[in-house]
């Protein structure tokens, strides 16, 4: 229980200096236990506000003087205390990771009150010797994110992450299949198990946790059109299925006639299988499984779609490679940019025109000729003589 606290002002110059006084307690032996903390302000009333959330605070039991938290002690509680009830599992695991495995361990000792961006600067260029720009990148941010919670939770001032040049990670080339490798990759695939979620996800865009979550429920073949209602994600080993991460992941996605005929004729093979096993299908079995119904796993469809793609003699594709060539076949046919971002879930058109921007550079040569069928051809006819008064005369 948080005791009796007080603030005392002390006259300096050229300004005030407040002083705040918090009794804690007692420890071990009956000694008080008080926390003192300085407010630079020429008003009281910054004083009391910044009293008064250090009280909040430590009645939570979730504040602890910043002169004796090490940056390690921080990222755990951030961890568990906001990372873990504010993010999902996913997000909670990754930024986990890169804590334990790179940022405690050269911080163990340090001093959170005493982190400057001098020694953040140097450990990056240090870390960079060792591992890609983009991991170290990807720990800036983990490290960024974590100090912005301390200054809010009023352990720090301000961030010193943020007066910090992370390095800039090298962008990745996007590899999208033309209309020719669709086919090489599609007569390959015809032959494996894993056929299904592959053609539906090129005819689609559909992300593969988006993909291995559906239901037949979710799937309206008169109406051509599929429902993102979930997705599937591996966790510590473990399938579990969850709601998409934002709303606009939440969506309705268009598919073609031929995608309707196809998934109608492996809805049938399915339920004749599931009829056999003695398992009635249902409208929440899934759409892509194992013969028994259980959920495909996400780990062995990205390793098996790696052999397909070697033995179709594509080199360097990825699953998720399928989303970025259905995009890329959308626009090179003349889809709007808002109706790919609606598709993909995306949060705004510029960011999609941002992702496949290559794409659409690449098509102003193609524009400019369709534009070049509808204009006319100019007419020369003496056209600066009859802009000059001068001339002509």
């Amino acid at each position: 229980m948080v005791g009796i606290s007080s603030i005392v002002c002390r006259k300096t110059e050229p300004g005030d200096i407040w002083q705040i006084t918090v009794d804690t307690g007692t420890g071990p032996g009956g000694k008080r236990r008080r926390y003192f903390e300085t407010v630079h302000s020429t008003r009281k009333s910054d004083a009391q506000k910044r009293l008064n959330e250090l009280l909040v605070s430590l009645e939570r039991g979730v504040y602890s003087p910043p002169g004796r938290l090490t940056l390690a002690e921080h990222l755990q509680n951030w961890l568990t205390g906001y990372v873990k009830t504010n993010c999902s599992p996913r997000t909670y695991d990754g930024y986990q990771s890169i804590a334990e495995c790179h940022l405690i361990p050269p911080w163990a000792m340090s001093s959170l009150k005493h982190l400057n961006p001098q020694a953040i600067q140097a450990y990056y260029g240090k870390a960079t010797e060792t591992l890609s720009a983009r991991t170290v990148h990807h720990q800036h941010r983990v490290l960024s994110q974590s100090l912005k919670y301390a200054v809010r939770q009023g352990y720090l001032g301000r961030n010193p992450a943020e007066l910090v040049d992370p390095p800039s990670p090298r962008g990745r080339v996007m590899r999208t299949l033309t209309p020719d490798e669709v086919g090489v990759l599609l007569d390959v695939a015809q032959y494996s198990y894993y056929y299904p979620v592959v053609y539906t996800a090129l005819s689609t865009g559909l992300r593969q946790a988006e993909l291995l979550g559906l239901r037949w429920r979710d799937v309206d073949l008169d109406l051509l059109s599929i429902s993102v209602n979930r997705v599937l994600y591996k966790r510590q080993g473990v399938c579990q299925f969850k709601e998409p991460k934002t709303s606009h992941s939440r969506r309705r996605v268009a598919m073609t006639p031929k995608l309707a005929l196809y998934l109608r004729e492996h809805q049938a093979e399915r339920e004749a299988l599931a009829w056999q096993l003695g398992q009635p299908p249902t409208l929440d079995s899934l759409v892509f499984s194992h013969p028994d119904g259980r959920p495909l796993d996400p780990s062995v469809l990205s390793h098996e779609f790696g052999r397909t793609a070697r033995r179709a003699g594509l080199t360097g594709v990825r699953f998720h490679d399928l989303r970025h060539t259905f995009a890329s076949l959308m626009l090179l046919r003349g889809a709007k940019p808002k109706v790919i971002s609606e598709s993909f879930g995306h949060s705004s058109v510029a960011f999609t025109m941002d992702v496949y921007s290559h794409i659409i550079e690449g098509m102003q040569e193609d524009a400019m000729a369709l534009l070049d069928e509808v204009l006319p051809e100019g007419v020369v006819n003496n056209s600066v003589a009859k802009m000059s008064p001068t001339l002509g005369k």
